[in-house]
């Protein structure tokens, strides 16, 4: 009696072959997700530090023109108006031995400068003169007041002077940005701060 030998076929069948491929595709999705992934994390760490980066660097020079504020060319007090998002001083920004009007203030999330020369004889600040410039975008500081005063006593945790702020009391200025180009999409906004003696009106600190 013969035997009939059957062999099965070693080889993948069509479902198993889908199956296969299917797994295969899952996972160079994954694969490219954690990469797109990573790279994206890294592209948002950057324009966060960036971000911070470039502010810091603008608030040197208006750190460096609150320290200078001096009397007025007129001879008024060096301050001149100080609110929660409002700072007016006055100091010489081109050191021509006349003091400009300096203002600082938001107008929708950007933080402005404007600039008065005194002009005429006698020498008077003009409004309609004053050369305006955007300084930083991306302000959004809301409810968080902008610039915050301090007095002589100021140790570092003080609370600031209250609203309204007797321009006479204040001897160090702390400005407050808290900036996100796109508050939808990452990164969460960042908050940059810096504190300012001002050299003419400096007692004890």
């Amino acid at each position: 009696m013969s035997k009939t030998k059957f062999y099965k076929n070693k080889g993948l069948t069509l479902m198993e072959l889908l199956v296969v491929m299917a797994i295969f595709v899952l996972i160079i999705g994954l694969v490219g997700k954690f990469v797109g992934d990573v790279f994206n994390y890294e592209d948002i760490f950057k324009s966060k530090l960036t971000s911070y980066d470039e502010a810091r660097k603008v608030l040197q020079p208006v750190a460096s023109e609150i320290r200078s504020a001096s009397p007025s060319s007129l001879g008024s007090y060096p301050i001149e108006i100080a609110s929660n998002n409002s700072f007016v001083f006055f100091t010489d920004i081109n050191n021509d031995g006349l003091k400009e009007k300096i203002r600082y203030y938001p107008s929708g999330s950007i933080l402005m400068k404007g600039v008065i020369a005194p002009s005429g004889n006698p020498l008077q600040y003009l409004s309609s003169n004053e050369v305006n410039s955007e300084i930083i975008h991306g302000v959004v500081n809301g409810s968080t007041p902008i610039f915050t005063y301090f007095d002589s006593g100021y140790n570092g945790t003080t609370s600031p002077l209250p609203t309204p702020v007797s321009i006479q009391n204040i001897r160090l200025v702390k400005i407050t940005l808290i900036i996100d180009d796109n508050i939808n999409k990452p990164p969460q906004a960042i908050t940059v701060t810096t504190e300012v003696s001002v050299r003419n009106l400096k007692d004890n600190l």
